[in-house]
């Protein structure tokens, strides 16, 4: 029988192969929908991590949490905008290298594996928190799925290929899934870290894809997210 964790980084893996099918099935997608979705999701990602995962982490580890949660947003950072130049989520319209688009593939492994360890170390507290933190994951598998199948067209790989780097973000989410139940470390102190990647994904990434752009509806959108967590988190808790 599946383990609930594992079931759902499933599931989040499937977001990110569905992400980058809709780019190289040369599916048209709406811009406007597009931002939608990604104001949303990091409403209620932010929402998460400062309401749930980081009181967590703290009640877990005491002091000793922020350093964990720091850490956790750092190596996001280093990964996604230090090592690598150029990221976004959405997709990528421009021409860039094939070292960009490799470079950003790495930085995003990273990231979804934290993702699985996230889903992970959610269900070992509670099922309700798992539940939480696997909504605000599967919410931006689909943008960054699509984001890391077109900057591998953008780089002039084949479709195959762009395919097969979003179907990687997959399994590394799942790796990281089933690799916390065996690996200390990433089960004692996975919930900080991903307090850490929750907060950078939202704040850092997401939020600044939109809120530059004109008009009401993508802060009603990230305000939807907001009250959608609170929300789910009457219903699940």
């Amino acid at each position: 029988m599946i383990r609930p964790a594992v079931a759902y980084t499933l599931i989040a893996a499937g977001a990110n192969v569905l992400g980058a099918a809709a780019v190289t099935s040369r599916s048209r997608w709406s811009l406007s929908a597009l931002d939608k979705m990604i104001a949303l999701s990091a409403g209620f990602m932010i929402s998460v991590a400062l309401a749930d995962l980081v009181p967590e982490a703290v009640k877990q580890h005491g002091e000793s949490a922020g350093l964990m949660i720091l850490a956790g947003y750092l190596l996001v950072h280093l990964t996604q905008h230090t090592v690598t130049p150029h990221f976004h989520f959405g997709e990528e319209v421009h021409h860039v290298t094939r070292a960009v688009s490799i470079s950003a593939l790495v930085g995003l492994l990273l990231h979804t594996f934290i993702d699985g360890v996230a889903i992970a170390s959610g269900f070992e507290v509670r099922a309700e928190l798992g539940l939480l933190v696997f909504i605000a994951i599967l919410l931006h598998k689909l943008p960054e799925g699509l984001a890391i199948s077109s900057l591998f067209l953008a780089a002039g790989s084949s479709r195959r290929r762009a395919l097969a780097a979003g179907s990687a973000l997959g399994v590394a989410t799942v790796l990281g899934g089933l690799m916390t139940e065996y690996i200390e470390p990433l089960r004692s102190y996975g919930l900080a870290l991903a307090a850490g990647v929750s907060i950078y994904v939202g704040a850092s990434n997401l939020v600044p894809e939109f809120q530059g752009k004109k008009g009401w509806d993508l802060p009603a959108s990230f305000f939807a997210g907001c009250g959608l967590y609170l929300l789910a988190r009457k219903l699940v808790v």
